[in-house]
């Protein structure tokens, strides 16, 4: 366990990818981790929400507070009396 801690690479990686939840623009590879869905999905749900900015042909990039604000319209409320 305290080679886990003090190991350099892991903490970098770890360092690394919580500098990824924090970013305003991300990619659709950096997306498709952080909601675990699929790249067409993502690349609908994306265009459906107006979260797309395109710098060219080549590079997209993803503006994930309007693509949170986007999914947030789908949840579901709480059901009472429901058995766990």
């Amino acid at each position: 366990m305290e080679d886990q801690y003090y190991d350099i690479e892991r903490r970098t990686a770890i360092k690394e990818e919580a500098r990824m939840f924090r970013r305003k623009f991300i990619t659709y590879e950096q997306a498709e981790i952080i909601y675990s869905i699929s790249h067409r999905k993502l690349r609908d749900l994306a265009e459906a929400s107006g979260a797309i900015y395109r710098l060219n042909d080549v590079h997209v990039l993803i503006n994930k507070e309007i693509l949170d604000e986007y999914l947030e319209q789908f949840r579901q409320p709480a059901k009472k009396g429901v058995k766990i």
